[in-house]
């Protein structure tokens, strides 16, 4: 990692609440807080890591303002509201200076189909094919073999990164970010069984997916069967997602790996799905509510619910199950005596 930041650089970005000691070293590397060394920055994200903190040797530490220990000689301390959201911040200015914006242009080995419309601020990687009638926004960024089918719409400030797919019709909307291999706008997975073989149903919607919304590398956004599969305003998913056809997802939700999410469910605003979660077709997630990892759900949740296990079931409720049934063995053995006990005393 090739950057250098001074201290003063440093809290200029994150703001600090107050600050504790000093170093005279530049910022050369962000490291976790046991294997920073001097030079580098860490941060305590975590209350268990807490104990670390005494024994970094980091030259600069992000803290929460409840931190009451001293730091080392040449050493500083920075106190923030929230460390987690200092070193997202600190790392943004890194992510502009390790990966920078191409200047605006089309390079020569791109295919801009006759009707598509380009603005002339964003760039266009190598080995891209835009459609005619798709319309890239000011500003957005499409990185090299690209594919944007035939009316896409890509709005104002997007990034698209390597191998992206949005095929034809489908909607971006502002500052939208898309990991390398996502595919929007893919068939929905449709069949009608006739005359003993599976027909294929036409999937003749689109996707649309709102501002402030990433998609993690190689998920996949199906189409809708009629109208749109939709993804809601700052909802973040994650790597190897997917998304079946006419999905509706809320405002500001999270959707992590693995998860798969079944035909015409919806997501209300701020549900949290875990790794590996399914949920079923048809089915309608209220507000807020989270199924932690591995959950499933065929019926709808409401909001609120914090669901664990397939069927998913009241987390504290699974959880009481889960230590019951750890003591099973010893409950078949309680019967068996038990029984033993019985026929012993009928004999008698």
């Amino acid at each position: 990692m090739d950057i250098s930041f001074t201290t003063a650089q440093i809290s200029e970005i994150v703001k600090p609440i107050s600050t504790r000691g000093s170093t005279t070293l530049p910022v050369r590397g962000i490291a976790s807080l046991g294997e920073a060394q001097a030079g580098d920055l860490t941060f305590l994200g975590n209350p268990k890591y807490k104990p670390e903190v005494a024994a970094t040797a980091a030259s600069v530490v992000l803290l929460p303002a409840d931190y009451d220990g001293e730091p080392k000689p040449d050493q500083l301390f920075i106190i923030v509201n929230n460390p987690s959201v200092a070193i997202a911040q600190l790392c943004a200015r890194v992510e502009q200076l390790l990966w920078p914006k191409p200047a605006p242009g089309i390079h020569p080995s791109a295919i801009i189909e006759p009707g598509a419309c380009v603005a002339a601020s964003a760039s266009i990687g190598p080995l891209c094919v835009i459609e005619s009638g798709a319309v890239i926004g000011e500003r957005s960024h499409i990185e090299a073999q690209c594919f944007v089918g035939r009316n896409a719409r890509i709005g104002d400030d997007c990034w698209i990164k390597a191998g992206a797919r949005i095929a034809s019709e489908c909607e971006l909307r502002n500052r939208v970010r898309l990991q390398s291999n996502v595919v929007v706008g893919s068939d929905g997975f449709g069949y009608e069984l006739v005359a003993g073989r599976h027909e294929k149903v036409p999937q003749v919607g689109n996707v649309v997916i709102h501002d402030d919304v990433e998609i993690g590398a190689g998920a996949t956004i199906d189409r809708a069967r009629f109208s749109r599969t939709e993804i809601g305003e700052g909802t973040k998913i994650d790597n190897l997602v997917q998304i079946a056809h006419n999905v509706i997802i809320g405002k500001h939700c999270l959707v992590c790996a693995q998860t798969g999410v079944s035909g015409s469910t919806v997501l209300e605003d701020y549900v949290v799905l875990a790794g590996q979660v399914g949920l079923g077709g048809h089915i309608r997630v209220g507000k807020g509510a989270v199924l932690t990892a591995q959950a499933g759900a065929a019926g709808d949740v409401p909001a609120g619910a914090k669901l664990k296990g397939t069927p998913g079931t009241p987390y504290m409720l699974e959880q009481r199950i889960n230590i019951l049934r750890q003591r099973l063995p010893e409950l078949f053995q309680r019967v068996s005596d038990l029984e033993k006990q019985f026929k012993k005393s009928a004999s008698a």
